[in-house]
């Protein structure tokens, strides 16, 4: 059931329902890649401590008044523009990112990146430029053998302060029904970014992600600190998936609004 949402403005909002197939379709992709070997770690944050951190006009969404922050590794291939099969070598990379989740005033749902770090200097550099990613330069390996699951991860002060993280997990059954919060923290369909002083959208395009479960047996990192989100204790949630093929879309305008701290985020299941 759609719910209308307050504005701080008292201006009424619907925020689409979260399906596990792509909210809007891409049928012609600005960039293709496959994202393989996808870990989610997922913590509960208040939407008050993460609204300052979006762009104008976007705000924290949430699962029964909480927000969530992501820490999101995977390994990136055949990245490239269009339908084409990917750039060789530059377009394969591992990849860690921090994100938030985001609604704007047309009640689209995504995500808003804090921090993407790759090895890839080129990649940093085109994403910075073109799309004003905050993608940092890093020393990244990860590796995937049967259950086992290992990351090491360290930006390098090049590119900014260091930040690093380092974790293994074992990779458990398949999930047949993940549930609702699964499928939130999962099936976002598109990202919020602001692009040269305007916030933007970027449709995302991709099959539902088969999750498995997932158990941490090691984890250091400061990553998520460092892009402005507290946490304590170990993730809530953590997922696996062997990974789907992503397409983006063209981006379209967000209204260019101020921040909506006093405005009430979407509230999704039981109250």
């Amino acid at each position: 059931m759609l719910e209308p949402v307050l504005s701080a403005e008292g201006i009424p909002m619907i925020i689409e329902p979260v399906t596990v197939a792509p909210a809007r379709p891409v049928a012609r992709p600005l960039l293709s890649q496959y994202w393989r070997h996808v870990l989610f770690l997922h913590w509960p944050v208040s939407p008050a401590a993460v609204s300052h951190l979006m762009p104008p006009g976007v705000f924290p969404d949430v699962w029964n008044g909480t927000s969530w922050v992501g820490l999101v590794a995977f390994s990136m291939e055949r990245l490239g523009p269009g339908r084409w099969p990917g750039v060789p070598y530059l377009g394969s990379f591992p990849e860690v990112n921090v994100r938030l989740y985001s609604v704007d005033r047309q009640g689209r749902r995504g995500v808003v990146f804090r921090s993407l770090d790759c090895p890839r200097l080129a990649a940093v550099m085109t994403a910075r430029a073109v799309f004003a990613l905050p993608y940092r330069w890093s020393s990244t390996r990860l590796a995937v053998e049967r259950d086992l699951y290992c990351l090491a991860t360290r930006t390098r002060r090049v590119s900014s302060p260091e930040a690093t993280c380092l974790l293994t997990a074992h990779i458990g059954e398949r999930l047949e029904r993940p549930g609702p919060l699964a499928d939130f923290l999962t099936a976002r369909w598109g990202l919020h970014n602001q692009v040269r002083r305007r916030t933007v959208y970027l449709p995302t395009d991709h099959p539902p992600w088969p999750l498995y479960e997932a158990g941490l047996t090691d984890l250091a990192q400061d990553l998520t600190s460092a892009a402005g989100v507290d946490v304590s204790g170990p993730p809530t949630s953590v997922l696996y998936s062997t990974g789907v093929p992503v397409r983006f879309g063209a981006w379209t305008p967000v209204t260019r609004e101020q921040h909506g701290s006093g405005s009430r985020p979407a509230q999704d299941g039981p109250r």
